[in-house]
């Protein structure tokens, strides 16, 4: 099973749609995510990403239902999740 994790993306650089990379946070733990597949990200969105890539964007209250059901999985540490 594959699972796409939501993130909110804090930065984001490069020149073009398949260069842009960004800086996001996944409860407070920041990596650096590919955004070729969604050109309309900007900064403060929340994305899906999965091995690295961002795959849709998602809104904020989808978002923190995932984040939700992760803790109630106990996926999730109380510590630094939204």
């Amino acid at each position: 099973m594959c699972l796409a994790v939501p993130g909110k993306l804090l930065e984001i650089s490069g020149t073009d749609d398949l260069t842009r990379v960004g800086k996001v946070s996944f409860g407070g733990i920041v990596k650096e995510i590919n955004l070729a597949f969604v050109p309309e990200a900007q900064v403060g969105d929340y994305v899906t990403v999965h091995v690295g890539v961002a795959l849709s964007v998602v809104d904020e209250a989808e978002a923190l239902q995932v984040f939700e059901y992760l803790r109630q999985l106990g996926e999730l540490q109380e510590e630094g999740v939204p």
